[in-house]
């Protein structure tokens, strides 16, 4: 089973999205900050996935992403960015900071974030 660190701070689309994620075979682990994100992942085994807010308490996305590429154990991670920041700039600098994808959450129904996933664990 792979398993998702899903970091998302509103707790109606973490209901959503887990849900979805759950029903499609995946386990899901939650952080509601930027903190609780890296504490996760370094004190527990790396998850397959990091599905990443930008917009975040403490800690935002930007610097969560800053913090993965210097540290070994997580450099090679696979990372979803699901956010409404949308400008093009925007999605320029994640995929530089080491996204996978891009997703603008206005523009996904949470079944097609799950398809994107799918595609991106092949």
């Amino acid at each position: 089973m792979k398993r998702i660190l899903l970091v998302e701070d509103d707790t109606f689309l973490i209901d959503i999205y887990t849900t979805k994620l759950k029903e499609s075979g995946f386990s899901v682990e939650i952080a509601i900050d930027g903190d609780e994100a890296l504490r996760k992942m370094r004190e527990k085994k790396k998850p397959d996935l990091l599905l990443l807010d930008i917009v975040l308490p403490r800690i935002d996305g930007w610097e969560i992403l800053e913090k993965i590429k210097t540290e070994l154990k997580l450099k090679d991670l696979k990372i979803i960015i699901l956010s409404n920041l949308g400008q093009k700039e925007e999605v320029e600098k994640g995929l530089k900071l080491g996204a996978t994808k891009y997703l603008i959450k206005a523009h996904y129904t949470p079944s097609e974030i799950v398809e994107e996933i799918k595609k991106v664990l092949k």
